[in-house]
């Protein structure tokens, strides 16, 4: 098998979910090579990027999600085989990000992340289940956590946030907006009985929640700048559909079919843009008309300027 991406101190094993993060950043990078007119590079990436979509689809994949990685000595975690960590949430949401991962292979996967990962009673995603304890795979430090906290077995909220945008990838915005809800701290205080298990403050991302039996709901390291800048890109890019790339503003939402309407008031430098979002046949994804002070826009985006005035985006799914 070749190389996906080396793991362990040893240089020997391999780590699936880098591979799919490789993937990722190299369809990234090549277009960069390509405005370089760097022919050999753009190449060899290629063929790269190949190899990897081959071995995640084929040695990775183990019959209803991917492998999560190889330990140097040949020990396979996240696979249905194991005890101990058989599905892992990082693989099968960046087999759906990087889109590496084939199409029918990616929505069987995150499935099964919901079965088994997503806790709906307690609100809390998991990074992978059954914790490590007492088995003979050593991961690393996460080993020397308690089983449930943290990342072993807990949820760690960078990958639950990765694992909403996947969702919302497959243009699933009823669970999208779902499980997104599952990650705001109000909801996890929403009660007195809720908020004495949950024990932390209620107005601040966490980076961890506890998953085992007698702590589960527990908030772990709160004030967590990486999980709270994910919480936001994941509510504003993904899932409200607001996306700013080269000066260009688009609108692709992927919301809860029951949303009839939402507004966004964007400043770019002196100008305004007031964007209403109409949801008027119950839909989670899709646009079929963007206007822009009254005249429809073929594109559905249009390139910010900064003249000072007060704009009105209209978009109708």
């Amino acid at each position: 098998m070749m190389v996906l991406v080396q793991s362990g101190n040893k240089g020997i094993g391999e780590s699936v979910w880098l591979g799919f993060f490789l993937y990722n950043v190299l369809e990234r990078f090549i277009p960069l090579c390509k405005q370089k007119q760097d022919d050999v590079v753009v190449e060899k990436y290629e063929k790269v990027m190949d190899m990897l979509k081959q071995a995640v689809n084929t040695n990775a994949w183990d019959g209803r999600w991917y492998k999560r990685a190889y330990t140097d000595d040949g020990k396979v975690i996240g696979s249905m085989q194991n005890e101990e960590a058989r599905i892992d949430s990082i693989a099968q949401s960046w087999s759906v990000i990087s889109g590496a991962g084939e199409e029918d292979k990616q929505k069987i996967a995150m499935e099964e992340v919901e079965n088994q990962l997503i806790d709906e009673e307690n609100s809390v995603i998991k990074l992978l289940d059954p914790p490590f304890e007492k088995g003979d795979i050593n991961p690393g430090y996460i080993k020397s956590y308690l089983p449930g906290v943290r990342e072993n077995g807990g949820q760690y909220t960078h990958a639950a946030l990765w694992a909403v945008w996947a969702i919302t990838l497959l243009s699933q915005g009823d669970k999208a907006t779902k499980y997104y809800k599952y990650l705001t701290p109000i909801e996890h205080s929403r009660t007195r009985e809720i908020a004495n298990k949950y024990k932390v403050e209620p107005y601040a991302i966490v980076a961890d929640m506890y998953g085992n039996a007698s702590l589960i709901g527990r908030g772990g390291w709160t004030w967590y700048t990486g999980s709270s800048s994910w919480y936001f890109k994941i509510g504003i890019e993904e899932i409200l559909g607001l996306k700013i790339q080269n000066g260009i503003l688009s609108i692709n939402p992927c919301i809860d079919s029951t949303w009839k309407e939402y507004t966004i008031k964007y400043k770019f430098k002196n100008s305004i843009y007031n964007i209403k979002v109409k949801n008027p046949n119950n839909k989670q994804t899709g646009v079929i008309s963007f206007k822009l002070n009254g005249q429809e826009i073929e594109s559905k985006q249009i390139k910010l300027i900064d003249d000072g005035r007060i704009n009105e985006i209209d978009v109708v799914m």
